[in-house]
Order: C-alpha cells, then sequence, then structure tokens
C-alpha cells in the first residue's frame, strides 16, 4: 500500500462526476435520439449498467439501447415503451455506486378541439369569462387570446386578466371595444421548440349598456392551499369583476410583507420562495361601491438536502466504526444505505439505525463503496464513501523517531512514536539498554509517545521506540541532546489608552547562544499576524534579544491579554500583560418595539459594551419603508440616561412601518448602533393635515371642476383614504358635499344644468380614512367653467405696411355681463376667393386693440376679421374688413457703382433702379456704410442715385450696402468695398 501511495497509482472506487438528469423529449421531434449521460472517476477504470424502473437494461448488438462509454443512448424514442426512470450503476474492483433516478418523459400538445364554441351575450358594463378549456398535453402552457384575428393579442391590462393556471380570459366590466370574436392561444415551451395551438372563435354580443355601478366579485380565485419549494417563484391569481373596474390589493395576514413580492395587480408572485413565505394571504378587490375578499394558504416543503454526509476512510481491521449521515426537507426525508449498490440492513457486526451506520471489529470484507440515501416525496438525494479496512505491519519509513533530539535544561521533550501500523502497535521504549516505565519524570502514553519532565544533562542519550502488531514488529531511534533553559529577562507591563493612540510593550529574553531566538505574540491566545494587521501592530527592534510589540491607531478590538512568548526548537518562555483600549459603546442589543400606538411606541434594549467609558446617554432613530435614510426622534424622555433600558418614541406618524435602533454615548463618542428592530406598524388615526393645492376651474359648460394636490402617503394616516370636497355658489348658505375615494385622486368634477358660466364658488377640502375625518382646509374661490365671449370686435381696420405685412386695429368688445376672462384676441386672414376656414390665425394677449401680422403675399386682397376669445374659445367674428397689399420692391439691385474722393469726402454714384410694372415704385435709397469691423454702421438715406460721405483723415476702406426703397419694402442690396483711391 505504501508503495503505490508513492508512485501514484492509488486505486479507488468510482466516484460519479456526472449523473443522468430528468429529461423532458418533445414528441415528434426530429431529433432521433435521447441521451442520459453518466461519467465516474475511478481506479480501474468503472465498468457501467443501466437500470429501468429499478431493472436492468439488457444492452445487445441490435436493440435500441447503445452504451457510449457510461452515456445510455435511445434511439427513436418512443413514449409507450421509453417513458419512466433510469439510473446509472457504476463499478470496478473496488466497488459499485448507483447514480441518482432521472425521468424520461414525453412533451406534446395536441389541437383543441374542432367543435365550434358557443356564443356569448352579455350587457354592456357587467363582467364576462371566456373558458380556455386546453387540450391534452405536458408540461404546462402559457396563454394569450386572440381577438378577431392573428396577431391581434389582447394585452393584460386593468380590465382583463388571463388566468395563466386555467388559461381562461376574464373581463371585469365590458366596454363597446370588447365586442368581437375570440380564440383561446395556447402555447407549448420544451427546450428549444415551441408549439402553438388555437380554438375556435367564441363571438360576443353586447346588450343595451348597463350604466349603474356595481361591488366587486372575484371571479379568478387562488386555491385554498398552495404548494411549494424552497427556491421556486409562487404565483397566486386573483380577478374580480365590478363596476368602476375594482383594484387588487394583497397582504399577508399573520406576518409583514416579503421583500421578494414582484406585484402586479392581478397577481402576487414570490420569487425565492422560502420558509418564512408561508402563511395565510388575502387578496383584496375594491371599487367606489364596496370591496370583496379571498383567503388561501401558501404552505412551503423543500427537498432533502444534506446536512451531514460521510466521507471515504481508512480504517484498521478489528476497530469499531460509526459513519452518520442527516439530512433536511420538507416532510421530514427518511434514510436508507447501499453497499455496493445493494440495500444494506443490520446484520452481524453491523447495525443500521436511520442515518446512522455502526461497525464492530471491522473485517478485510467490510471494505467496499457505501451510499447514503435520503428521499421524501419531493427528490432523493445520495452520498457516496469508500471504506478501506487495513491490515499492515509496523513500518517507521513515513515517520520515524526524529534522529537529534534538542531539549532544554530543566524543561520538557515531547517524543512521538507514530508507526505506520493496522491494528494499532504496542509500543515499548528504551534508553541504551535501559526498559522505561511511567515515573515521576518519565511518561509513556497512550498512543506511544514518550515524554521527559525536569530534564538534566544525564538524560542524554539513545532513546529507541519498539512496535508490534499481530503482523510483525519494527522500532526507530533518536538522540537526546540537552541546552540551556530561555527566560523573559523584561515583560510587558499592562496599560490602558483611548482609541487612536500608540503604545509599546517591552519584552526582553536570554537563550542558550548555540541556538536561534525567536518572538511572537499572541493577543488571547490567537496568534498576531503582522502582515494582516493592516499597519497596527509592528515589530519595534531589530536586535535579537529584544521582542518589543509597537501598536499604532489603537482600536477596541486591540484590548485583551498580550502575550510575548520567547521560543527556541527546544523550549519557550511567556510573559503577559492586558492592554484596555477605551472607546465609544457598542451596539445596544435586543431592540423590542411595544405598546404601538398611533403617534407613539415603546423601545426596550438590553445594554451594550461601554468598552471601558460609562454610557453617558443613548440616542434613537428611526426609518420607514418610504425612506432608507435613518433620522434621529424624539422620545420621553427627551434625555435617555446611560442607565436606562427603555422609552417611549413619540411624534411618530399613524399607519406608517417603521424600524427602531438605539445609539449608545460617552465621553469618548457615538458608538454604533444596535441592529434595527422588527418592522412594526403605527395603528390608524383620522387625518391631521388638510390636503393642499386646492384650486380648479375650466371644464366644459354647467361644470365646476376643484382641483388639490393628492396627499403622500406620509399624511394619510390609515387605510380607506380619500377626500371630502364641499362647495357653494359664492353668498349662498348651503354648503354641498361629495367623498372622493382613493389618495391618488386629483380632482372633482360637479356638473349642474344650473351652473352659469364663469360663477364663483368657495370651495374647501378634508381628507378622511378609516378612522374618521381631518380638519378642513382654508376657503378658496374658483369659477365655473366659462362660455365663449358673446360680443363681437367693431370698426375693425387693416392698413397694408409692406408687401408682406399690415397692421389691424380694432375697438374692444364691451366687458358687460362676464362669462369669463378675456385673454384677447384673434385676428383670422384669408385670400380673396379662399374660405374662411382656411384663414391663418393670429393671437394676441390682454386687452391690447392691434396688431401686427406678418407673412403675407405681395399684391394681394385679404379679408379681415377679429374675435374675442377667453378659456372656453372664442367668440363670434366682428364684419371682415378687406386690405391689399403692396407690390413687392424691384428685385434688382443698384449697379454701376463708382466712388471718387474730394478732400475728406467720398462720393458714391450708380445707375438709378426702375420699377416694372409688377413692383411698387421707387422713393429712394438706403445706404449702410462701416468704417472697419469694430465700427457701428451708419444709415445714410438719398432720394437719388447719389451721396457724399464725410471721412476721416487717415480713411483707408470701408464696406457699403446700397437698396432700393418704396412702399413695397426695401429691394435686394448692393454690397461692396471702397478703398482710397477711385473705383467701380
Amino acid at each position: 500500500v505504501w508503495c503505490q501511495a508513492q508512485s501514484g497509482t492509488r486505486s479507488y472506487g468510482p466516484v460519479f462526476e456526472e449523473q443522468p438528469s430528468h429529461t423532458l423529449f418533445p414528441e415528434g421531434s426530429a431529433e432521433e435520439k435521447v441521451t442520459l449521460a453518466c461519467r465516474a472517476r475511478a481506479n480501474p477504470p468503472a465498468t457501467y449498467r443501466w437500470k429501468m424502473n429499478g431493472t436492468e437494461l439488457k444492452l445487445e448488438p441490435d436493440s435500441r439501447y447503445r452504451l457510449v462509454a457510461g452515456d445510455l443512448v435511445i434511439s427513436n424514442p418512443v413514449k409507450a415503451r421509453d417513458s419512466g426512470s433510469y439510473q446509472c450503476v457504476a463499478s470496478n474492483s473496488r466497488g459499485t455506486v448507483v447514480s441518482r433516478e432521472a425521468s424520461l418523459r414525453f412533451g406534446f400538445l395536441q389541437e383543441f378541439s374542432a367543435e365550434e364554441r358557443d356564443p356569448v351575450k352579455i350587457t354592456e358594463g357587467w363582467g364576462v369569462m371566456f373558458t380556455c378549456s386546453p387540450p391534452p398535453h405536458y408540461p404546462g402552457l402559457s396563454y394569450r387570446w386572440l381577438l378577431n384575428e392573428f396577431p391581434n393579442f389582447i394585452p393584460a391590462d386593468g380590465r382583463r386578466f388571463i388566468s395563466q393556471t386555467t388559461g381562461n380570459l376574464y373581463i371585469a366590466k365590458t366596454e363597446a371595444s370588447d365586442l368581437g370574436n375570440y380564440s383561446c392561444f395556447a402555447t407549448s415551451h420544451i427546450d428549444f421548440i415551441t408549439k402553438s395551438v388555437f380554438s375556435k372563435f367564441s363571438r360576443l354580443s353586447l346588450a343595451a349598456e348597463d350604466s349603474r355601478q356595481f361591488p366587486p366579485s372575484i371571479k379568478a380565485r387562488f386555491p385554498a392551499d398552495t404548494y411549494a419549494l424552497t427556491g421556486q417563484v409562487v404565483t397566486l391569481e386573483c380577478f374580480a369583476f365590478g363596476n368602476p373596474v375594482p383594484r387588487i390589493k394583497w397582504r399577508k395576514l399573520d406576518g409583514p410583507q416579503s421583500s421578494k413580492w414582484i406585484g402586479s395587480e392581478p397577481l402576487l408572485q414570490i420569487q425565492h420562495a422560502g420558509f418564512e413565505d408561508e402563511g395565510t394571504y388575502e387578496c383584496e378587490a375594491e371599487n367606489a361601491k364596496g370591496r370583496d375578499t379571498h383567503q388561501g394558504r401558501i404552505i412551503i416543503h423543500a427537498q432533502p438536502d444534506w446536512l451531514d454526509v460521510i466521507s471515504d476512510t481508512e480504517a484498521d481491521i478489528g476497530s469499531d466504526l460509526r459513519w452518520s449521515c442527516a439530512a433536511s426537507g420538507k416532510p421530514r426525508p427518511t434514510v436508507r444505505w447501499l453497499r455496493n449498490g445493494q440495500p444494506l440492513t443490520s446484520q452481524n457486526r453491523i447495525e443500521v439505525s436511520g442515518g446512522e451506520l455502526r461497525f464492530s471489529k471491522i473485517v478485510l470484507e467490510d471494505s467496499g463503496m457505501y451510499q447514503c440515501v435520503a428521499e421524501n416525496k419531493h427528490g432523493t438525494v445520495y452520498a457516496s464513501a469508500e471504506l478501506t479496512v487495513q491490515a499492515l505491519a509496523p513500518d517507521f519509513r513515513l515517520n520515524p523517531v526524529k534522529r537529534l533530539i534538542p531539549a532544554a535544561r530543566s524543561g520538557k521533550v515531547i517524543i512521538p512514536c507514530q508507526p505506520r501500523a493496522a491494528p494499532k502497535a504496542t509500543v515499548l521504549w528504551t534508553k541504551g539498554t535501559e526498559l522505561l516505565v511511567n515515573s515521576s519524570r518519565v511518561t509513556i502514553t497512550a498512543d506511544g509517545t514518550l515524554i521527559l519532565q525536569n530534564i538534566s544533562k544525564s538524560d542524554e542519550g539513545k532513546y529507541t521506540c519498539f512496535a508490534k502488531n499481530f503482523m510483525g514488529k519494527a522500532n526507530s531511534t533518536g538522540i537526546l541532546s540537552v541546552r540551556d533553559a530561555t527566560k523573559i529577562t523584561l515583560a510587558p507591563s499592562s496599560a490602558d489608552i483611548n482609541v487612536g493612540e500608540n503604545l509599546t510593550l517591552q519584552c526582553h529574553a536570554s537563550h542558550d547562544p548555540t541556538m536561534d531566538l525567536t518572538f511572537t505574540w499572541s493577543l488571547d491566545d490567537f496568534p498576531i499576524d503582522f502582515d494582516k494587521s493592516e499597519g497596527h501592530y509592528r515589530r519595534a527592534s531589530a536586535k535579537e534579544a529584544i521582542g518589543d510589540l509597537s501598536i499604532s491607531n489603537a482600536q477596541l478590538r486591540h484590548s485583551g491579554r498580550y502575550t510575548c512568548t520567547a521560543q527556541t526548537v527546544v523550549d519557550s518562555a511567556s510573559e503577559s500583560a492586558t492592554l484596555t483600549v477605551r472607546g465609544p459603546p457598542g451596539p445596544p442589543g435586543g431592540v423590542v418595539v411595544r405598546d404601538i400606538g398611533d403617534t407613539s411606541v415603546q423601545l426596550s434594549w438590553s445594554r451594550g459594551f461601554d468598552n471601558h467609558s460609562p454610557i453617558a446617554r443613548y440616542l434613537v432613530e428611526a426609518r420607514t419603508l418610504l425612506s432608507s435614510q435613518w433620522k434621529q426622534m424624539r422620545t420621553n424622555p427627551v434625555n435617555i440616561e446611560g442607565n436606562a433600558e427603555t422609552a417611549q418614541v413619540v411624534n411618530l406618524i399613524p399607519w406608517m412601518d417603521y424600524e427602531f435602533r438605539v445609539l449608545a454615548s460617552n465621553i469618548l463618542g457615538i458608538g454604533e448602533p444596535s441592529l434595527p428592530s422588527s418592522k412594526i406598524r403605527t395603528k390608524e388615526a383620522a387625518p391631521t393635515v388638510a390636503p393642499s393645492g386646492l384650486g380648479g376651474g375650466g371644464g366644459a359648460p354647467n361644470e365646476l371642476i376643484i382641483t388639490w394636490t393628492p396627499t403622500l402617503r406620509d399624511y394619510q394616516n390609515g387605510d380607506g383614504f380619500g377626500y371630502i370636497v364641499s362647495f357653494r355658489r359664492k353668498g349662498s348658505q348651503e354648503w354641498l358635499r361629495a367623498r372622493v375615494p382613493h389618495a391618488e385622486s386629483l380632482h372633482f368634477v360637479y356638473r349642474n344644468e344650473s351652473i352659469a358660466p364663469y360663477t364663483p364658488f368657495e370651495v374647501k377640502i378634508k381628507a378622511y380614512n378609516r378612522k374618521g375625518e381631518g380638519p378642513e382646509s382654508l376657503t378658496a374661490v374658483v369659477y365655473s367653467a366659462e362660455e365663449e365671449p358673446k360680443e363681437a370686435p367693431y370698426r375693425v381696420n387693416a392698413k397694408s405696411v409692406l408687401s408682406s405685412e399690415m397692421d389691424v386695429s380694432w375697438e374692444p368688445v364691451e366687458q358687460g355681463e362676464a362669462t369669463g376672462v378675456l385673454l384677447g384676441y384673434e385676428i383670422r386672414y384669408w385670400k380673396d376667393g379662399d374660405k374662411e376656414e382656411a384663414a391663418d390665425r393670429v393671437r394676441t394677449a390682454g386687452l391690447v386693440t392691434s396688431a401686427h401680422v406678418t407673412g403675407l403675399n405681395p399684391n394681394t386682397n385679404y379679408h379681415v376679421s377679429v374675435r374675442a376669445y377667453n378659456r372656453a374659445g372664442t367668440g363670434p367674428p366682428s364684419p371682415s374688413t378687406n386690405v391689399t397689399t403692396t407690390r413687392p420692391p424691384p428685385r434688382r439691385p443698384p449697379g454701376n457703382i463708382s466712388w471718387t474722393f474730394s478732400g475728406s469726402t467720398v462720393s458714391i454714384k450708380w445707375d438709378p433702379v426702375v420699377a416694372q410694372a409688377d413692383e411698387s415704385a421707387v422713393t429712394g435709397y438706403k445706404m449702410l456704410y462701416r468704417q472697419d469691423s469694430h465700427s457701428a454702421p451708419t444709415l445714410y438715406l438719398a432720394s437719388k442715385s447719389r451721396i457724399d460721405i464725410p471721412i476721416p483723415e487717415d480713411f483707408s476702406h470701408a464696406f457699403v450696402q446700397i437698396r432700393v426703397t418704396g412702399p413695397g419694402g426695401d429691394g435686394t442690396p448692393a454690397e461692396f468695398h471702397i478703398h482710397r483711391k477711385s473705383g467701380t
């Protein structure tokens, strides 16, 4: 056996590296085979067999079953013959193991029934359900519904819901748009293969609308008991009919809401379900007319999972052995044992008791492969180990007695004797020829170790260990040499320091000069690793006999008993000192919340470590689900003394989820916070704050629209939150009231034929919840919907200014009986021959009575009218007036430009521009003159085709533009530079 271990050719039993997995094969697949994997590491290599449903398969050359390495390949698989449970068996000369069982199942999806589906007739506004009745299939399906034709799929919105459990389609409240033909569309997903089928169409027709509102009625209900395995996704479905369309809320009745919830109203999904998710869940459907609820339990089970497994064991012949396996799971797993793939029960020297296997007086025949199997209805797990029984004569070649054994004078030496032997060898010790026996200075332990104490020079010599068992005997010898003892000459002293301070602990020693001396330090018996101390520890001296320890920037964790050990290869000496590091207190423990009210709770906690400085006071912090930030809270008493372990937290928000934590402080600062308390919710209370942002106005005729800012969750104080709006015509005595449910609501519309346009109303608002009503807001004045102006402007005058512009003026409307706030006027203009509906429009703001209109076509006749407007729209038009825009200015720029200098003047002249028949007359010229790029341009006007411009003495050049001007505006410019010489 020793030779095999050294050469690396040790034999061992099979160990699975790959086992078969559950396989789903699609019926009708183009794939012509199924492969179930099996591979085991073994020496000598393993051979393989396979079982189906517990019976060994015959792997004959012409059969459909083939063995490829260890894999089982099934050709042309057929459901009737091949569906079942498969298990791989791996064997070699050391033993046999069986794999986990793997199922082979066949996936399929048949067609829907060809029978026509009955039409459905329902009153518009009522709810309706379409039954899918999917065809036979395996495994599960996903469902969608078609409306009229492919691919017009019905979206999942709050009004419509498709159950992925039954495939049924639910419509909470039917509308006119729901009219049509409906078909259930079912899809199967197996690996990368997708198959879909759809049902015959069922026609929905609607009777006359029923506008009445009715309370929710839950139609899609999750089961009373839903079972799931740990780690799975759990989905509950809940959907209700109702008018208005109900909203769905979820809650857990016997515990807090989990952070793993994924909520989209009709569905509650719990990701990676655990035992903490067990409990009773309630779905609530609510609308303005009432509510409906449904409850059910989630029950979590678990597949077996190993807590303790067996491992490969080498046991001496004749010894006893106890193996144990333990597994968790729900229901609790049962445990059975296999030896070389066969069931193992109690017999002779072997006792099997659940998860325990006991051997008495092991024999060579007990060697082999053993498996522990834990199983419940959800699965099975296997743990494997090899038992090797050894029978060996004593052998010191791997572990001889140490040849040279140094020892310190007056000290102690331990000399092990550990030959390889099976069964265990009996041991004798000799010094020279003297047989050693136990005495005051000599001890031979049960495992054969020799211990010599109070050593002197006379103990030097040869020591031999003799070992034997029934297989043979052997011996090994070492020589003992006695040296001077090591002693601590300067020991460390105890000290007190504050967090962040520095300190040096001294340690000096004497030793045998023929040996090397090393120093080690430990803190509370744990060795200090200088390389991993983050710079807090370092050795203070490089001298051989000095081992001082330097501590920098001391922290609380550095408190404790420091031990300096001076050590040679033969002995050591130690001395200890205590270091106390004072700092801020540690975290308090066990924060408990009780006496939960609407605005206060009672906290209690246990005292944490004071870290060697008395606790002066405590602080309480809290956070809500709305914010992850911790905030200091007000308490009673305001200042919590250091000897207190309870306090009341006040000024909390009703109906709010809180976590609390406690911090302690002393003269050195505030310590770390406690762990958060469990989440609690304060009790509900009536609202204490009136909604803000009260206003309104606008809308359709005979309407009063009242708006406000929705109240934040912080101020709702309870469930069933809504608003009470009060309003009355200004000057009247009686208030009208309306209740508006839901915290998200932000407006109310009051319709009444008697409401005159732009009537002032006094309005106020308050909030309510299940506990009562809150305070009312201040009164605001809101006007009812406006009506378009009744009067038209008059004396409208339009005047052409340029070829593309005109000025329009009018007399304002009379501000008599107000139907709204006049916002301004709208000018409409359209070409002669066009219809007024195609008119361009320009609006003014405010009470101005004129407007400048641009972007017109030259030489064109326009009709112009003016209307007053307010938020309700525009009033009647004024009588229209006509205006004709002027012809455009000449398009040709001035030409043949020349200039001459005369003293301090430059004369510029050009050929006159003559207007064409379709152009406006030339009345003069405009010249833009700029001396250089830094100076501002100067405008000159000329009635003829010449102009004289003064220039400075240092004139060198200038930039010039010349264009014609007239009734139609300015023409195209001619641009040029002039220089200090005549030119063109």
